[in-house]
């Protein structure tokens, strides 16, 4: 009868049908989601793997270069740390026969055999300040001479060099560390590269005085043969590039279709520093590779979500089925129910899941109404007890002392301190009964611990600093009411370990919280007794002023919102209270409208 009835209205829908389509829905969602997180995950995989391929030939290729570089390196320290051919050097061999000898026993050995030390297509060149050192070369300065051979040395005097921008710009010498690598001379012409570096006399190692230059001259193609764009792949690109990004050398395929070596979205790019010679290879490697192999997995994805799909919807649609048969039966006990008929019962054979749901409805008429009368109960006993917290609220130990100071003000003539103490009185206990509201803007809060400050203020006179650090951003918000107040007071009642005290209270919005903080440099407390304090568990009355704003806070906003302290005997102690950034909302009373 209901399932006719409802047949006819406009827009209905029988649940079987809501059931397949959700059901269809979850499913495209389901396989679409699946099928594109697996995708994703392949492809990020093959491109970490291929990265991590990449960065280990990289490794590789830095460090054959490094070697060589290092190796030249080693040469030239072997000069640099030569003290007879420094000597020999800076002696100044004016007879034939001596400077002979010098030339012949001791400077042109070790520069033959610092030029041919590596197996590398090495040309030295030294240049002496010692002008009686005879210079022996190959070829003349100006890079006329042709056919000059590798690994051979050339001895030249400083005149030849004093006035070149590269000797100029070497660096400030520091003992065995200042060298640099650059193309100087016919260097880029030959498609070479240099290590220049300082011979000095190290007599005086306050003051090292250069006592030549030696230049090491190699081929880039020797120096850089590890790096080929073939140990990458097809199509890739490797760079090498000086301190400077200057491109010193270039292994590309030519079919690459990165223009002029620089990076798209087409490439991978990768970066390995060395450190020493200050040089950074790039490798630049295209990425259709990858792409190919993601469309393929791709492809085969797809249609494993496609044949997903259809099965599940098949099942789908017979699993509804079955269900909306039995969903049917219930229905016109629950439009009962809406009614107001909880009499009505239905009566459901089987030992599955509907039966449980038919024992369910059969037992709810009789529930529903005690549940009612429970909740209204509970609403009552609620409103009761935030009643009887507002009254706990107004503290009759404050009230008391408070008329006590004002009565010794009277007493002794004291009318404006008298005068100032009653109206900051009357601006706390305003504040703090609020209408009976337990939310109340941030402002009035700051103004309600203001007020009691005020009062005590009066009562401890310059014994007594309160600094106020309020960020503006906390205005907007509101708070749990009278929640500063009672740790102020609770630090001028324990905290004191002398005759003055000083209290900072900081308020800021961090994230989407703000937090309160209430600093003293009282005395302290250990460990243990703030562990008591906060402890809900704890039937003594120890804190339990504290801890009843903890546990308000907590009830208003959740477990993670609450009071923490920290204390360290005779440093002081430091309260923060952390409550959730909610904008204060606007109140209509009677025909004013206030926050």
């Amino acid at each position: 009868m209901f399932t006719r009835i409802n047949a006819g209205k406009l827009g209905y829908m029988p649940i079987g049908y809501k059931l397949t389509l959700s059901y269809m829905v979850f499913t495209v969602i389901l396989v679409s989601v699946n099928g594109y997180v697996s995708h994703s995950m392949y492809d990020t995989s093959m491109r970490e793997q291929t990265r991590q391929n990449i960065q280990g030939t990289m490794l590789q290729i830095r460090d054959n270069v490094a070697y060589k570089a290092d190796d030249m390196t080693r040469i030239s320290t072997t000069l640099y740390e030569d003290y007879s051919l420094v000597q020999s050097l800076r002696a100044n061999e004016s007879y034939l026969g001596g400077n002979y000898k010098r030339m012949t026993e001791v400077i042109m050995p070790k520069l033959d055999n610092a030029s041919k030390s590596i197996g590398l297509s090495l040309r030295l060149s030294v240049y002496f300040h010692n002008e009686s050192v005879n210079e022996v070369y190959h070829r003349r300065e100006d890079g006329n001479s042709v056919d000059i051979p590798e690994q051979t040395y050339d001895i030249y005097h400083m005149k030849r060099i004093i006035d070149k921008s590269w000797y100029k710009q070497l660096p400030e010498e520091q003992y065995s560390a200042t060298m640099q690598w650059s193309q100087i001379e016919q260097d880029a012409g030959e498609d070479r590269i240099s290590l220049i570096r300082r011979m000095v006399d190290t007599n005086n190692p306050l003051k090292l005085e250069e006592v030549g230059i030696m230049r090491f001259s190699v081929k880039l193609a020797d120096l850089f043969d590890s790096v080929d764009y073939m140990k990458l792949g097809k199509g890739s690109v490797l760079l090498v590039k000086d301190s400077a990004g200057q491109i010193i050398y270039t292994s590309a395929d030519p079919e690459s279709e990165l223009s002029d070596h620089t990076p798209d979205n087409g490439f991978m790019t990768i970066d390995e520093k060395m450190g020493r010679q200050d040089w950074t290879i790039t490798a630049h490697v295209p990425i259709t590779v990858i792409k190919q192999e993601a469309v393929k997995v791709q492809n085969y994805i797809i249609g494993i979500c496609m044949l997903c799909f259809v099965l599940f919807t098949f099942a789908g649609g017979f699993i509804s089925r079955y269900f909306s048969k039995r969903i049917t039966k219930f229905v016109s006990v629950l439009n009962a129910f809406r009614e107001g008929d909880l009499h009505k019962r239905i009566a459901y054979r089987g030992k599955d899941e509907f039966a449980q749901i038919a024992h369910a409805l059969n037992g709810m008429g009789a529930e529903i109404e005690a549940l009612i009368n429970k909740v209204y109960l509970t609403q009552l006993q609620k409103k009761e007890g935030e009643l009887e917290m507002l009254q706990l609220q107004i503290n009759p130990h404050f009230l008391y002392n408070t008329l006590s100071s004002i009565n010794q003000l009277a007493k002794f003539g004291q009318t404006e301190k008298l005068q100032k103490m009653v109206v900051e009185l009357a601006k706390f206990y305003r504040l703090t009964l609020n209408s009976g509201r337990s939310l109340i803007p941030v402002t009035l809060e700051l103004e309600q611990t203001g007020a009691y400050i005020a009062i005590q203020k009066v009562k401890y006179g310059s014994r007594m600093e309160v600094d106020f650090d309020i960020d503006a951003a906390v205005w907007p918000y509101e708070t749990v009411k009278l929640i500063l107040q009672p740790f102020i007071e609770n630090v001028l009642k324990h905290a004191w370990s002398g005759d003055r005290i000083h209290i900072r209270v900081i308020a800021r919005k961090s994230g989407d919280d703000i937090i309160y903080r209430i600093i003293d440099d009282g005395m302290g407390m250990r460990q243990e007794r703030f562990n008591e304090i906060l402890d809900p568990y704890d039937e003594r009355n120890t804190g339990c002023g504290i801890r009843n704003i903890d546990q308000r806070i907590k009830l208003h906003y959740g477990s993670q919102y609450g009071v923490t302290i920290g204390s360290r005997i005779g440093i002081g102690t430091s309260v923060q209270i952390r409550i959730p950034a909610k904008r204060r909302k606007l109140v209509r009373n009677h025909n004013s409208i206030e926050e």
